[in-house]
């Protein structure tokens, strides 16, 4: 039985919500959640530790670093946006959601996975601006520039998801509607989502256009090497996030039927394990935080000895 008129009702929203059915076919999938448990301990650990190596380190108060500590943001908020009520829904068989809670975590999801698409556009900025103008990167890039570009990072995709969720409401529901996801999603903001990814991705794809124009102008081939490998962070922690969501939308979008235990598996670790990723990646492959975690790590060292 579906409610009449264009909008939902207080009293709607307080007593009527969704079923959230999960995974069909799949056995044991409480195991599964706990891997998740794992998967968020270790992304807080790992996120908190490179913001505050890049917070207490001075030398790292940069603008590349600025970028990379708004994505190690980004990444705690988006984990924490899921994970937690996924265990609480799935771990402990609470898998009704209130009308208005949905929709708040609804709005969560899509912000902060909105968000991951613009701090990697950000990253992106940073490397076009430093191999093709690397004369007048202080002046292009300089760190109160980097910090207006991260705040306009983190506005413009508020406004396209307030006005995509608030639209949500008007739409008319069934007394329970069962969802078939690990979390409140909703189908019809499905692909109008798909915008706030494809136009940062197509921003990404232009930029590096013309970083590969740049590099191929510099005549000594380990200098064309080396500047492209400043950009191989970023372009792992590009394909790492971005290829899954392609592959999702654009099944979507063409409607060809997959499984739907598949389809939840595809998104649910697309959307965990990127945040999980990213600062371990940069830890790894970036030398000046490497090099301060070895000090802190001698320092540490030093203290036990004395």
């Amino acid at each position: 039985m579906k409610l009449s008129g264009n909008f939902i009702s207080k009293e709607y929203s307080k007593y009527y919500g969704f079923y959230i059915r999960g995974f069909y076919a799949l056995q044991n999938t409480e195991y599964y959640f706990i891997f998740l448990s794992v998967v968020y301990i270790i992304t807080l650990l790992a996120n908190f530790l490179i913001m505050s190596i890049i917070f207490f380190a001075e030398s790292l108060h940069t603008p590349k670093y600025f970028a990379v500590f708004s994505l190690a943001v980004v990444d705690v908020s988006y984990s924490t946006a899921i994970i937690p009520k996924a265990i609480h829904t799935f771990l402990f068989n609470s898998r009704f959601v209130y009308f208005d809670t949905c929709l708040t975590q609804l709005f969560f999801v899509h912000y902060f996975c909105s968000l991951e698409s613009f701090a990697l556009c950000v990253l992106a900025y940073d490397r076009l601006i430093a191999i093709c103008f690397p004369l007048r990167s202080n002046i292009l890039n300089s760190n109160s520039r980097m910090t207006l570009i991260i705040m306009i990072s983190w506005t413009v995709p508020l406004v396209v998801v307030i006005i995509m969720v608030s639209l949500i409401p008007r739409l008319p529901y069934c007394k329970t509607t069962v969802v078939n996801s690990y979390f409140c999603d909703h189908g019809p903001v499905f692909k109008i989502a798909f915008a706030c990814f494809f136009v940062p991705f197509a921003f990404i794809v232009i930029t590096y256009i013309f970083i590969v124009n740049a590099l191929l102008k510099i005549a000594s081939s380990e200098s064309r090497w080396k500047a492209f490998k400043t950009c191989s962070t970023h372009l792992t922690l590009v394909t790492i996030f971005f290829t899954p969501i392609l592959v999702t939308y654009l099944v979507a979008w063409v409607n060809v039927n997959i499984d739907t235990d598949t389809r939840i598996l595809n998104t649910s670790l697309s959307a965990t394990i990127p945040p999980l990723l990213n600062p371990i990646i940069y830890t790894l492959k970036t030398e000046e935080i490497m090099e301060h975690i070895r000090k802190f790590a001698k320092r540490r060292k030093t203290n036990a000895l004395c």
